[in-house]
């Protein structure tokens, strides 16, 4: 593969990647407001940023308000499959070492994440902690063929990596690989998780991704979604999401979920709940949630009715069993780009999308760039804080201050025209005290 300066398809996609940007810059007024003020404040002067996100216009508006801001970004893609080429080749060509073509290998995927890491970076930003788990591989001596592919380009792989001071992670199944560096001492620098900001996950998780996944679907089959069975597996932010608007495309919905309280909760949103076993027989269309690994597999296959479309929306390729799938078939056929068709050895046939990747940015553009402007901007805003506060910070997990997601949410407010109701200074005192009750 190509490196250096950075590696993308086609610099003449260049041009049409640049509208595409502006398209979205249109549709995200906070990032622009952070941008404005970062051009005049300039907090992030001599910050070097490796990001591992997925490569799309919104990321590229995140990029450009980074580096409005006076840092220098290194970018790579956080999904083989989830790279806009137009937009990388944009970002190229304004300047910015951009590392990420749709399709990679594995291979390809993880010695981008080395180019980016010759940036010798200050801070990270991941989506998926793909990155950031490679930067404590390498710093903790741990040898895997992700990490030696991603050292390949790298002279010095523990130099490259000693900079860094902070880092930020953009989604559940990134935090829940941070926690876990964390709670077994092994985190190396303080991570803010901008997934658990309220104005992140209440917003881009079920609104963004409920969306943009149906959107994925729909996109690659082309089929109507009205009157299909659908089983969501997982409602936690994500699959409530999608079950919630699944439902108002006229499906009838099926959770699956291990949890108690949020399978009582999807019950008692209206929702019919059961276990794999039950809702594989009975399913039309299938979409993994869950951040977990072989959520759909060989029993479920098995009892699947012919024609069943399966779509995965969890960040990795891993919720639906791909060896199981391919294990059970006498033939498999490539129907397009982004449906794959399983026969099995009785005649029926399975189809999955997107090759059980993200189905909502390989089959589709992702969250709205609406959506994207919250995250991003907390995204942006939190870069902002590492940099303040590197010396106060401890090898921890964090979450961004309130105040921060207050004013994020105050300014998406605003540029929506929405006016806040104003608490009266009685109200404020009432609030304050504990004497007064009932009268």
């Amino acid at each position: 593969m190509a490196g250096g300066d950075f590696w993308v398809r086609d610099l003449g996609l260049a041009e049409q990647g640049l509208r595409r940007i502006s398209w979205a810059e249109r549709l995200m007024p906070v990032c622009l407001s952070i941008r404005r003020r970062f051009l005049e404040e300039r907090p992030l002067e001599g910050v070097r940023v490796a990001a591992c996100l997925h490569v799309t216009k919104e990321t590229a508006v995140l990029v450009e308000t980074l580096r409005a801001g006076g840092a220098e970004v290194a970018l790579c893609a956080s999904n083989p499959l989830s790279t806009q080429d137009d937009v990388a080749s944009a970002l190229a060509s304004k300047g910015v070492r951009v590392y990420a073509v749709r399709g990679m290998s594995p291979q390809e995927y993880y010695e981008c994440i080395g180019w980016t890491l010759r940036l010798e970076p200050f801070i990270t930003i991941d989506d998926g902690a793909d990155l950031t788990s490679t930067v404590h591989k390498i710093l903790h001596g741990m040898r895997d063929e992700s990490v030696s592919w991603a050292t390949r380009v790298l002279s010095d792989p523990r130099g490259s990596c000693s900079s860094i001071y902070g880092g930020t992670e953009e989604t559940t199944t990134g935090v829940t690989r941070l926690r876990s560096l964390e709670a077994q001492g092994l985190l190396l620098y303080p991570i803010i998780a901008v997934n658990d900001s309220p104005t992140k996950r209440l917003f881009d998780n079920p609104i963004g991704t409920g969306q943009s996944v149906l959107d994925g679907i729909m996109r690659a089959t082309g089929i109507l979604l009205a009157g299909k069975r659908v089983v969501v597996a997982g409602y936690g932010q994500v699959g409530s999401g999608i079950a919630m608007r699944a439902r108002g495309m006229g499906c009838e919905v099926i959770v699956v979920e291990p949890s108690p309280v949020k399978a009582l909760m999807a019950a008692m949103n209206g929702f019919r709940v059961t276990d794999m076993n039950e809702a594989a027989a009975i399913g039309d269309i299938f979409i993994t949630a869950t951040g977990d690994i072989n959520v759909i597999r060989e029993e479920h296959f098995l009892k699947m009715r012919s024609g069943a479309i399966m779509a995965n929306a969890g960040h990795y390729d891993v919720e639906i069993s791909k060896r199981d799938l391919a294990k059970l078939s006498i033939r498999v056929e490539r129907i397009s780009d982004l449906i794959t068709k399983y026969v099995l050895s009785d005649g029926r046939e399975l189809y999955l999308l997107a090759d059980g990747r993200l189905v909502n940015l390989v089959a589709a553009e992702g969250h709205p760039p609406e959506v994207m402007d919250l995250s991003f901007s907390l995204q942006a805003l939190a870069v902002k804080y590492l940099v303040e506060n590197r010396e106060k910070l401890e090898r921890r997990v964090y979450l961004l201050p309130q105040e921060i997601d207050d004013m994020v949410a105050r300014e998406k407010l605003a540029s929506m025209g929405v006016k806040l109701e104003s608490l009266t200074e009685e109200q404020v005192k009432y609030l304050r005290e504990w004497q007064l009750g009932t009268t």
